[in-house]
């Protein structure tokens, strides 16, 4: 099967986001590319979207990865809070998922608290304070 890793756009704050990103799962970006480094290529690049992120990549586990970007100025503004899509976190234990939890709602707003769930699994949704809806979830065998 085909490994699925999530890609958020951003207007302008891809590196901030990043950066929080990197300080709740760790690890070091295996790609950060800027506008300006296409050089000489048929797109003009802009002054103001020379320096943002044009692509980043954080490995977050063996198989998988947090992609992202800016939108040049050119493309319009993504609606960063405007979707009801989510990434889904499934942790390995449920200290792990209390972690990430707290972490990633720092600044955000939590939809609904780690709790044991119905289906038997122990689970939490919050949005980010860069307006990204996570799913934590963390299922004993």
């Amino acid at each position: 099967m085909a490994i699925i890793h999530p890609y958020i756009h951003f207007n302008g704050n891809a590196e901030k986001a990043f950066t929080f990103y990197q300080s709740v799962f760790g690890g070091d970006f295996s790609k950060l590319m800027r506008y300006k480094d296409l050089g000489g290529t048929q797109y003009p690049i802009s002054e103001t979207d020379a320096n943002r992120l044009m692509h980043i990549a954080l490995p977050l586990a063996k198989n998988s990865m947090l992609l992202g970007s800016d939108t040049m100025e050119m493309m319009g503004k993504v609606t960063e809070n405007d979707n009801r899509n989510a990434i889904f976190l499934a942790a390995e234990n449920r200290e792990e998922a209390d972690r990430l939890f707290s972490k990633l709602s720092v600044d955000g707003s939590v939809e609904m608290p780690m709790a044991d769930g119905p289906f038997g699994n122990y689970f939490g949704m919050l949005t980010d304070q860069f307006g990204v809806e996570w799913m934590i979830s963390f299922e004993a065998n």
